[in-house]
């Protein structure tokens, strides 16, 4: 479907990334629903997919050696026109990987605990996106857009479901690091649905929300 089209109905629908789709799942099933929190963590700027659970025999076959010249052939990568003038060399992982569980899910070295819970995770694979810039493909991992001003998950849910609590936020977010994350509020955004919905940003230093505290200048209040 054409995603100029797509209308809130079909996002919970069809979405694969759509954390929303969960929550209605199991909201409209005739049991009572077991989901009553969701904690989505995007780590963007950690350790590759292929040294922790994404376990590629091939690459590790090519490692070393110039990428074959169907990988390469009509891609495009951004910051790295030297592709055009030397093809690259594929870099293999050097970790170890294993099967675990029943399901024989693969796991690295790097995370043993992990592995010793495999039958109770869900993995996905084969998750792929055309684009190819840091700051669009966090953009389209949190509201399903390269584009800016889409909705995000934890918009959508509370538009959806609704909070419990009418003086609390049914939606925060929790950052690290002093920079923040590339895309900026554009990522926990309300987009085109009422700001209500939006995502509170809670900070690690400082006031974990700005604008809430009495300012100094001002004398305490009398009792």
């Amino acid at each position: 479907m054409n995603p100029l089209l797509q209308t809130r109905r079909h996002f919970f629908k069809a979405s694969s990334l759509s954390l929303a789709a969960t929550y209605l799942n199991a909201a409209t099933r005739h049991h009572e629903a077991k989901i009553d929190h969701v904690i989505y963590l995007f780590q963007a700027g950690g350790p590759s997919q292929l040294e922790l659970f994404d376990y590629k025999p091939e690459l590790t076959k090519y490692d070393g050696k110039t990428a074959p010249e169907e990988l390469l052939k009509g891609k495009r990568f951004a910051f790295m026109d030297t592709f055009s003038k030397e093809p690259p060399k594929m870099l293999g992982t050097r970790r170890q990987f294993k099967q675990s569980g029943n399901s024989g899910m693969y796991f690295s070295e790097l995370i043993p605990n992990i592995a010793t819970v495999a039958d109770d995770l869900t993995m996905f694979h084969g998750v792929s996106t055309e684009n190819f810039n840091h700051g669009p493909a966090k953009l389209f991992m949190n509201t399903g857009s390269v584009r800016a001003g889409r909705p995000s998950i934890g918009s959508w849910v509370t538009y959806g479901l609704g909070s419990e609590s009418k003086d609390l936020p049914g939606f925060v977010v929790l950052q690290s690091g002093p920079r923040g994350p590339r895309g900026g509020a554009q990522l926990w955004s309300s987009g085109f649905i009422p700001t209500s919905h939006q995502g509170v940003p809670f900070r690690s230093t400082g006031d974990p929300i700005l604008n809430l505290s009495t300012p100094k200048c001002k004398p305490p209040a009398r009792s």
